[in-house]
């Protein structure tokens, strides 16, 4: 509520009995306070009243001044101690908020099962209460800058807590296991309690719990990995501990949106990659943590820097969730044993998956360019995939590819020979391993992937799980699971072709469902003349491919008339240039 609103209201009442102050129902202004309090001419329309005064003007005032307030039930109190048989107070009071509370426990005569809120900053409690009533209304609990409270209440008899405040009590170094019954807390706060030094177990057992707070707690130098069943959690603030090392399970996580921990702070989805990366750095030992590591689900792609011998186990069972990942090996000896234990992870997983890719719908960069049914009663297939430029002579080759395609048995005879701008390697089998060319002149632009594959049954899908682009030059792994390469950006080609240059050794491996034999792959390096701007090709609506869905390419439109003119005209133009055969140049 804004002040000015708040103090228009009170004028309102203040106005309606500006001389008999025990008919008002709120009493807020202290010397109004103060005289009712003083005389005991307190009545039962009264219900609120709030006394503050200054640390330096404490007023010690009668409990039973309240005797005749029995409809209270907001009480605010600074600066002033009571005394007397606290049974005096309202049994109807659900708020009280009395900051210095001058007592080391609430008094057990009081009464307190209607409260719904508890505020007692800056306190004298050494423990809350000697005997804790039933609470069942009550939902808050504020003792924060109690520097004089040791322990937490029993909360056995306050079932329905929810947000439970003790910041800044540098003396609390107990809490009550009890705490695991709150099973509808939302918010714990036990920020700089510097006494503290663990967290009972229970505590992970708060499904419910949506925000913890350790920040400053200096002694807590260890989070469970219980902590995983914190399944509401969203967020975890435990900086400026003694926490040196992130729960295994943290990532694990699907809720927690926020994390402040051993210096990483940020959004999950922008700190999780760093903590992963920090667990496989050389300096630190996973050998007891396989079954622990992480659920890497909602990961999106990992890079992976000095690979050792043992890291890549530790993700081989969630590695198939990944989108994209990259690692780089220390030797090729190491880069020998990560793809191998890449390849035994994914091929692993060989049920098809139920994701969206079952069919190809909404996939740009991937094509099926043809499915037939050959006469040996295989369901065989032809799959494009395309990473990089989308440009003219991308579409003459998808148009020379699915002629020869079609117009020979299986896909044996594919364009490459001696065709302007592209080089060819082809590989029978489901890998293909080359040497980039130094071409003089001509930059890298898009590379193809084309894939020849047969199956016993009709599968609705294409099949591909992943592609793995291995530099054993310089010892690195790039793969990508299929909606990767499906949504393949310039931004993540320009990460490949960064990685590439003339010379290195690449071998690109394509994974398939277990119950598809891929026959042939061959890989299209397509570049562009230095001396002449080729420029992007956007085809007309009218061209653009419908097959299945945008972005997978039919026999029918691919034989428009449209792109055949295209690629005669395109060919005439090229045929006066250097041409590339079997990746060399000819002059």
């Amino acid at each position: 509520m804004h002040d000015l609103l708040r103090d228009m209201g009170r004028e309102i009442i203040r106005s309606k009995s500006p001389m008999e102050l025990e008919e008002r129902s709120r009493l807020w202004f202290h010397e109004d306070v103060l005289d009712v309090l003083s005389k005991e001419t307190g009545t039962k329309f009264i219900e609120g009243l709030t006394l503050k005064l200054p640390r330096t003007n404490t007023k010690s005032l009668c409990t039973k001044a309240f005797m005749n307030m029995k409809k209270l039930r907001l009480l605010q109190l600074s600066g002033v101690e009571l005394v007397g048989d606290f049974e005096y107070l309202s049994k109807d009071l659900i708020w009280l908020c009395w900051h210095g509370f001058p007592f080391a426990f609430i008094p057990t005569s009081f009464y307190q099962g209607s409260l719904v809120s508890i505020e007692l900053e800056n306190s004298k409690i050494t423990m809350v209460w000697k005997a804790t009533q039933l609470m069942e209304k009550l939902k808050i609990l504020n003792l924060s800058h109690s520097h004089y409270l040791t322990k937490t209440p029993d909360f056995l008899n306050l079932p329905n807590v929810e947000k439970l405040i003790l910041m800044d009590c540098p003396r609390l170094s107990e809490i009550s296991y009890t705490i695991g019954h709150l099973t509808k807390v939302l918010l714990i706060n036990f920020q700089d309690c510097i006494s503290l030094r663990n967290l009972p177990r229970s505590i992970y057992k708060l499904k419910s719990l949506k925000t913890l707070i350790l920040s400053g707690c200096l002694k807590i130098d260890k989070l469970e990995e219980d902590i995983e069943q914190m399944e509401s959690l969203t967020t975890l603030v435990a900086d400026k501990t003694a926490i040196r090392r992130v729960p295994f399970s943290i990532v694990r996580s699907k809720s927690i949106g926020y994390i402040s921990l051993c210096g990483y702070e940020g959004f999950s989805r922008d700190v999780f990659p760093s903590i992963i990366w920090s667990w496989m750095s050389p300096v630190n030992s996973l050998s007891s943590r396989v079954q622990t590591l992480v659920d890497m689900s909602s990961l999106v792609s990992l890079d992976v820097q000095n690979s050792s011998s043992n890291q890549l186990s530790y993700i081989s069972e969630e590695l198939p969730k990944l989108q994209s990942l990259w690692i780089e090996c220390g030797s090729d000896l190491q880069l020998s044993r990560d793809t191998t234990s890449i390849l035994d992870a994914l091929n692993a997983t060989n049920s098809e998956e139920s994701e969206s890719y079952g069919t190809t719908s909404q996939m740009q960069n991937v094509f099926t360019l043809i499915e037939c049914n050959s006469r040996s009663k295989l369901f065989e297939k032809t799959l494009l995939i395309q990473m990089g430029r989308s440009w003219e002579i991308t579409h003459i080759l998808k148009q020379r590819i699915l002629q020869n395609v079609t117009t020979s048995d299986g896909g044996d005879l594919l364009p490459g020979d001696c065709y302007p701008d592209w080089l060819t390697f082809s590989s029978e089998g489901s890998s293909v391993t080359f040497e980039i060319p130094e071409v003089n002149g001509r930059s890298l632009k898009t590379m193809m992937c084309h894939i020849h594959y047969s199956s016993s049954d009709s599968i609705t899908s294409d099949g591909l799980k992943n592609l793995l682009v291995i530099n054993h030059t310089k010892s690195t792994i790039q793969l990508y699971k299929r909606n990767a390469l499906a949504s393949f950006d310039d931004e993540e080609w320009q990460r490949v072709l960064s990685n590439i240059e003339p010379g290195n050794k690449v071998q690109i491996i394509v994974v398939f469902w277990s119950r598809i034999t891929v026959n042939k792959t061959s890989i299209y390096l397509i570049y562009e003349a230095i001396d002449e701007k080729v420029e992007h090709y956007h085809a007309p609506n009218m061209n653009v491919p419908r097959s299945i869905s945008p972005g997978v390419e039919s026999m029918e439109d691919l034989r428009g008339s449209s792109v055949k003119s295209l690629t005669k005209r395109l060919l005439n133009k090229f045929l006066s240039r250097k041409y590339f055969c079997k990746g060399k140049v000819e002059k």
